[in-house]
C-alpha cells in the first residue's frame, strides 16, 4: 500500500467533498437545475466535459441525498490502501466509467455520483482480497454485508437511472482494484 492519509487528512478530506457536492447542489437547485446541461450525453461530442462534470450534478435532492453518504463513506474507506491508491482507483473510475457511458449508454442525461459509487463499492469488495490484509479484508466483508444490495443497481429497472453509469462503474471499480492493489507481503 502506498503511504497512507493521517485519519485527521481523511476526515478533512471527506468533509471537503461533502462541502463541495453540497455547495454544488444548492447553487443546482436555486438556478433551476441549470447546471444540469454539463451533463454526460453519450456520443455528443459537445457533452464530453459530462465525463468529469457530471459525477458533481444530481437530478433532485433525493438524488444528492442517495449519493451523498456511500460517496463519503466509500472514498474514505478507499483512503485505507493510501494516498497513491486512492487518487490512481478515483482518476481511474472516474475517467473509464465516464467514456463508457459516453460510447455505450442509451441516449439520455446521465449526471450523478452513483458511477464513483460503484465504482468504489466494486474497488472495495474486490482489493481486500487481492491484497490480502486483514484490515481491508475486513473493509471488503463489511460493505458487503451492508451495501450488497447496490449489485441490482447495476441492471435497468428504472428508465430514469443511470443503470449504465452503476454497471459500468462497478466493472471498472474491479479493474482499478486489480491494476492498483498490490498483495501484502508477509
Amino acid at each position: 500500500m502506498s503511504s497512507p492519509y493521517s485519519l485527521e487528512e481523511q476526515l478533512n478530506f471527506t468533509l471537503r467533498l461533502f462541502v463541495l457536492l453540497t455547495v454544488l447542489e444548492l447553487l443546482n437547485l436555486v438556478t433551476g437545475r441549470q447546471l444540469n446541461h454539463l451533463a454526460l450525453v453519450p456520443r455528443e461530442i459537445d457533452a464530453l466535459g459530462g465525463i468529469f462534470i457530471s459525477p458533481f450534478l444530481h437530478g433532485s435532492l433525493m438524488h444528492y441525498a442517495s449519493n451523498i453518504i456511500p460517496i463519503c463513506l466509500f472514498s474514505l474507506l478507499v483512503m485505507q490502501y493510501g494516498r497513491k491508491v486512492w487518487w490512481q482507483a478515483s482518476a481511474f473510475i472516474l475517467v473509464c466509467t465516464g467514456i463508457l457511458v459516453w460510447l455505450l449508454g442509451r441516449d439520455a442525461y446521465h449526471l450523478g455520483a452513483s458511477g464513483m459509487v460503484y465504482g468504489y463499492f466494486g474497488f472495495l469488495l474486490f482489493a481486500g482480497f487481492i491484497s490480502r490484509s486483514i484490515k481491508v479484508i475486513l473493509i471488503s466483508l463489511l460493505v458487503g454485508f451492508f451495501y450488497g444490495g447496490l449489485i441490482f443497481g447495476v441492471l435497468p429497472m428504472r428508465p430514469y437511472i443511470s443503470w449504465e453509469s452503476h454497471l459500468f462503474g462497478f466493472v471498472v471499480g474491479i479493474g482499478a482494484a486489480r491494476l492498483f492493489v498490490k498483495k501484502v507481503r508477509k
